[in-house]
């Protein structure tokens, strides 16, 4: 499928989508946030893909909503009518994956400027990275909106005290990459010319493993973070079980036994 607003790529196991709107800072659009959905859902159903890779074109990341595609009645946009679907009674996500029920690993290389939606792709990536050039910021309340789910999660990425002041002082402060590190925001500051390479390298580095082990991983932590430790540790318990039972599962000890580089099958 071509896209128009953000580039779809995939080799070596790494599905890259780029967005690609840089004369709008990659601010979402109803159609980007469109194409994006149907981005996300191909590289979940393609046996070909073990990782999402996501970063911009340009000098921002995502800059969120673009204000001048927002109703005048502040409405989120769908395609289908007022509270037909189930998404519209959750909170919208826009340009997120659906991190919660997809199963892959998302890597997200952040490449400039990232505020309002665009900090979901920072709170809800697996693996994070930033450009040094990176800034963070959520400028909601200097347009006179609600800052919502976004700042929901960064106050649990972040202090408390930092989430809120990050919310409260609009687009008025920015945080700088080094900063994010520091904080945990980020995993990894980068120089700006060597982001993507740096995001490749990690890319094949988890690619180097199980697949469906990691799957199982991500998918216990994610998961039990919204359970009391008990039940996750049971939750974690029952995708090892399964994964147990896989001829990856075999392969593992095997090549270790053998001394040499493991065959995995994603099976």
């Amino acid at each position: 499928m071509g896209f128009e607003t953000i580039q779809y790529e995939v080799a070596d196991r790494v599905a890259t989508i780029t967005f690609d709107r840089p004369d709008r800072l990659n601010a979402l659009s109803p159609a980007m946030i469109r194409e994006l959905r149907q981005a996300y859902a191909d590289a979940e159903a393609d046996d070909d893909v073990w990782l999402l890779l996501v970063t911009g074109n340009g000098r921002a990341f995502c800059t969120g909503a673009d204000v001048g595609e927002i109703p005048a009645d502040g409405r989120v946009i769908y395609d289908e009518p007022y509270l037909s679907t189930f998404p519209q009674w959750e909170a919208p996500q826009e340009g997120t994956p659906p991190f919660r029920s997809m199963t892959k690993p998302i890597l997200t290389a952040v490449n400039g400027l990232c505020c309002g939606a665009g900090l979901d792709l920072v709170t809800t990536g697996d693996i994070v990275i930033a450009s040094d050039r990176a800034e963070f910021f959520d400028p909601h309340v200097s347009i006179g909106l609600v800052a919502g789910r976004e700042t929901v999660r960064l106050a649990r990425a972040l202090p408390t005290t930092v989430a809120l002041r990050m919310a409260l002082m609009g687009r008025h402060e920015r945080m700088p990459a080094q900063r994010a590190y520091e904080l945990g925001l980020v995993s990894e500051v980068v120089e700006h010319d060597r982001l993507l390479e740096r995001a490749y390298e990690i890319a094949a580095t988890v690619n180097r493993n199980a697949p469906l082990a990691v799957r199982g991983t991500r998918l216990a932590i994610r998961r039990g973070l919204d359970l009391p430790t008990h039940d996750a540790e049971v939750m974690a318990e029952t995708f090892r079980e399964r994964v147990v039972r896989t001829d990856d599962a075999k392969e593992g000890p095997a090549a270790f036994l053998q001394k040499r580089q493991p065959v995995w099958k994603c099976q």
